[in-house]
Order: structure tokens, then C-alpha cells, then sequence
């Protein structure tokens, strides 16, 4: 069946952003208002397996989902409380090869420490977060030979789900980038679905769309993020 895709806003990291090249880091006052807006609004953040499902039941409109790439560290520290406050859910996307690492895939900007095997537990046992895999190491995986892509695909969903104990069903694209191979790869991995940006003709359960949220969009920034998705993104068939 085809819908217009579900909402899903796509952060990073939580905190200083005096030095942020990537632009990746809202800080907390930020995300506190953003989250505020949301709810004023009549909606709710949620964790993209939860949007997914209440869409297959023909439910969630007043649902959006959060989701936070990479796994860095200050997710706990502070985007979790900031979330609870606000009574959201969100999903976690992170790199089991790069356990208490860092962003060194970024050749700019400051390092950012990642969560270790407890912050990642702490995480997956918190109320209305998913957590899920954003690969091994964050390489791109259209560049990735075939035993390169299975180990950041197959292996990275069933190490985390050993880690947290618990099913891993979601995948995000490290980058964004994706081609018909990498998400033949991802299904056949088992998950449910995949986080992608823009990810044009393969949009999909397993190519999500999801829009860039940083620290200058403030109330009428999202407005506009929040009504052009529907008229900019293509329908996602098979998510009701």
C-alpha cells in the first residue's frame, strides 16, 4: 500500500556546538525547545520501530520519529532526560566496532567520545528507546567489497543484539549512502527497516527518508521541515 512517509527527524550528538563543522550537535536548550515545540503541537517524538508499527495499524499520525546516529556518549548524558521530559522515545543508532571510541571517521572538528557497553545497555533498557545498528565502524557501505558489507551489516546486528539482549530491527546508513546492493544486504540481515536522508527511487521500508535537524532550526524552521516532507519526499509503500 502506498502513504506518505512517516516523519523522522535525524540528530547526532547533544551539546557544545561552538565548534561543530559537520554541524551534528544541538545543544540541550535546543533540543529541550525543539522537543517542546513537538508537543505543543500535538505530537510526540517515539522511536522509529514504534512509528512503524502504529503506522501498520493505520494509527500515529501525532507521531514522530526521533532518531540519533552514532551513538555518542552524550546521548545519555543528555538527550535522555531531556527526552523523558518531554515523554518521548527515540531511536539510538550505534557502531558496536567502535565501543567507547570516538567520531574518527570525522577528520574535522572535536573528538566526541561514544557510548561503551554500558551506556549502550543503559540506553536499550530505557523507556521507549530502540536501539539499532548503524554498522561496525561508519564507512560507507557502497564502497564496501561484499565480506567488508556483510561483516557491517549481518555481524554489527548480531553483535549489539548479544550486547543488549534483545532484537536489533533497525538499521541506519552510515552517511546516508546507499545503492540497490547495501539494501539487498540489509534485508537479507533480517532487520525491518533502514534509516537512510534522501534516498530518491529506493525509498522504502528499508530506505527510510529522514530530515537533518540541527542547532538552527527553531519553531518556524521546523514548521517548514515538517510540511514541505510531505510534499518533497516520495510515498513509502508497504507503511500504512
Amino acid at each position: 500500500m502506498t502513504a506518505a512517509p512517516p516523519w523522522v527527524a535525524m540528530y547526532h550528538s547533544v551539546g557544545d556546538c561552538f565548534e561543530d563543522p559537520y554541524r551534528i550537535t544541538v545543544s540541550p536548550d535546543r533540543l529541550d525547545r525543539q522537543l517542546s515545540w513537538l508537543r505543543r503541537r500535538g505530537l510526540r517524538g517515539v522511536s522509529v520501530g514504534e512509528l512503524l508499527a502504529a503506522r501498520a495499524r493505520g494509527e500515529g499520525r501525532d507521531l514522530v520519529g526521533l532518531t540519533f546516529d552514532d551513538g555518542y556518549a552524550d546521548f545519555v548524558e543528555t538527550a535522555l532526560p531531556l527526552l523523558h521530559r518531554h515523554d518521548c522515545g527515540a531511536t539510538l543508532f550505534v557502531l558496536p566496532g567502535r565501543l567507547s571510541g570516538d567520531n574518527a571517521w570525522d577528520p574535522l572538528g572535536p573528538r566526541k567520545p561514544l557510548l561503551g557497553k554500558q551506556g549502550i545497555r543503559l540506553a536499550a533498557a530505557s523507556e521507549g528507546i530502540e536501539v539499532g545498528s548503524h554498522g561496525l565502524t561508519h564507512i560507507d557501505l557502497t564502497r564496501a567489497d561484499d565480506a567488508v558489507l556483510r561483516a557491517e551489516v549481518a555481524e554489527s546486528r548480531a553483535v549489539l543484539s548479544e550486547l543488549i539482549g534483545a532484537r536489533v530491527d533497525g538499521f541506519c546508513y552510515p552517511y546516508g549512502t546507499l545503492d540497490r546492493r547495501v539494501v539487498d544486504a540489509v534485508r537479507d540481515a533480517g532487520y525491518a527497516y533502514g534509516c537512510a536522508i534522501d534516498p530518491g527511487p529506493l525509498t522504502g521500508p528499508l530506505a527510510l527518508p529522514r530530515v537533518h535537524i540541527g542547532e538552527h532550526d527553531n519553531a518556524v524552521r521546523l514548521l517548514l521541515k515538517h510540511k514541505l516532507h510531505r510534499l518533497r519526499r516520495r510515498p513509502v509503500v508497504g507503511i500504512r
